[in-house]
């Protein structure tokens, strides 16, 4: 039954994905689905994307692992939408920007902050599909047995098909049915797990259990659960395959609505993965990635119990494929434009070249639990683009000097970090605590250079920073001259 959920998810992926072709004909269609979608959609699509294999699976691993510090996992994923709210999202659609790097160039005026830019969209983007490969291989053996590089393999090549084909408008429909299947996969079968808890009568903790006590299970856990706050509430305005979505609403006050509708989405699943953590450890499941999908069968059992992991199997791969179409939207999109020559043709080299490089990593790499890895790609996004969104939008003393230094350190230091952890780096002591939740040293040094290196290089102010500032701030119903900036690839 969990194989055929699996293929059922897929081929629905396929259909759905289909339908947008049919739409998609210009650059604008594949990149930004033309600035049309409606904030509802937008909405469903961008929780379809951001609830990755580490909010469906990782969350409730983590919990079981080290307790009730990991609630901040999804505090801080959730929250992160209220800072990119109240700080960027009006203005970043306003900028008519298509991608991260658009932004960029049209507010530095300066091609080699663009670059910049797109070096560390790319390994932002890498950072978090080699988890997605990763846990779909997880399931895939969970589920048949089968190598972990096939259930990879199929994710990559679903996300293949799916932006090969329709871009930007293509995934916005698959990522927002995605959306409320994944919220029906993991509701449904907590329904009755809960009603088996009940008829065992409501087993909790063993006394004395340090499970639910703050900063425990850990080296240095004031410093990590301090730095995971920073990393998860700052990454997420940097992350650019949610970014992307933005520039899809119709103009700035669509771009709010669709963050208010985010948070109430993002609320309503959250809720469930710290439920499924806590039946995990009251009733004794390994500490793994895959305690969401063993967790049915042991409360409930049979037939029932199968059809319920089944439900969940499908909503995971479900979470793989939603994120893995958005990355590699964004990835592929900075590729064609940046590298190649820009246009539809070039979109569909770079989204080969985006799917094929984190799948080959995710081979190499060594396993670590999926949310780490992911919350690894929140720190690099939080040292680097946090920083420039949040000055270039709001401080117009930003110098091209100040804002490529605070990107090749901050984003540079954090990448160091990544790479460190990933490949087998120190896992103990200060240093292993350094390196596996970098956000905490990072961030600071990426504000404090910017800032400090712009206020000793005033002449490199750019020159149109008025009118950018304009166009930034400047409600669209108001008749004014915003300028004539628009992205190279139009």
């Amino acid at each position: 039954m969990s194989i055929a959920a699996v293929v059922v998810v897929v081929l629905a992926a396929i259909l759905i994905g289909a339908f947008g072709i049919r739409m998609s004909r210009t650059t604008s269609d594949f990149y930004v689905a033309s600035r049309t979608v409606s904030p509802l959609w937008n909405a469903s699509a961008i929780g379809g994307e951001y609830l990755s294999a580490a909010s469906f699976l990782g969350i409730a691993g983590l919990l079981i692992t080290y307790g009730a510090d990991m609630l901040w996992l999804p505090v801080g994923w959730t929250g992160g939408y209220l800072v990119l709210l109240v700080l960027v999202s009006a203005p970043l659609r306003r900028s008519g920007a298509y991608t991260l790097p658009d932004f960029a160039e049209a507010r530095l005026e300066s091609m080699a902050v663009r670059r910049a830019s797109s070096v560390l969209v790319v390994l932002i983007g890498w950072f978090y599909l080699m988890p997605q490969f990763q846990s779909a291989g997880l399931v895939f053996r969970t589920v048949t047995g089968a190598p972990e590089w096939a259930g990879g393999l199929v994710v990559a090549g679903v996300v293949a098909a799916n932006v090969l084909s329709g871009g930007m408008r293509s995934i916005t429909f698959v990522q927002a049915f995605q959306y409320w299947l994944k919220l029906t996969a993991l509701a449904v079968p907590l329904v009755f797990m809960l009603l088996a808890w009940r008829s065992d009568g409501f087993p909790g903790l063993p006394p004395g259990d340090p499970w639910a006590l703050p900063l425990h299970g850990r080296e240095h856990p004031l410093y990590e659960t301090y730095s995971l706050i920073l990393a998860t509430f700052l990454g997420t305005m940097g992350l650019p395959h949610v970014l992307v979505r933005f520039y899809t609403n119709p103009d700035g006050r669509a771009a709010r609505r669709t963050t208010v509708v985010v948070l109430t989405l993002l609320g309503a699943f959250y809720l469930m993965p710290a439920i499924y953590g806590y039946l995990g450890r009251v009733y004794g499941l390994p500490a793994t990635d895959t305690v969401v999908l063993t967790l049915p069968g042991r409360l409930v059992g049979g037939m029932g119990g199968d059809l319920l992991t089944a439900l969940i199997t499908a909503g995971a791969f479900a979470a793989f494929l939603s994120t893995s179409s958005g990355l590699t939207v964004s990835v592929a999109g900075v590729i064609a434009q940046d590298i190649l020559r820009g246009g539809v043709r070039s979109f569909r080299v770079a989204t080969i070249l985006a799917v094929v490089v984190p799948f080959a990593l995710a081979g190499t790499a060594r396993s670590l639990p999926v949310a780490t890895v992911v919350g690894l790609a929140f720190a690099v996004a939080a040292s680097s683009f946090c920083p420039l969104l949040v000055l270039g939008i709001w401080w117009r003393r930003l110098t091209t000097v100040g804002a490529m230094s605070g990107l090749l350190l901050g984003g540079g230091l954090a990448c160091t970090a990544v790479l460190a952890t990933i490949t087998g780096g120190p896992d103990t002591g200060w240093m292993g605590a350094l390196l596996s939740q970098p956000a905490a040293w990072t961030v600071p040094i990426s504000f404090a250079v910017m800032v400090v290196v712009s206020l000793l290089t005033p002449s490199r102010v750019p020159p149109g920073v008025a009118r950018t500032m304009v166009r930034l701030h400047t409600p669209e119903r108001l008749n004014v001259d915003r300028g004539d900036w628009r992205p190279r690839s139009l």
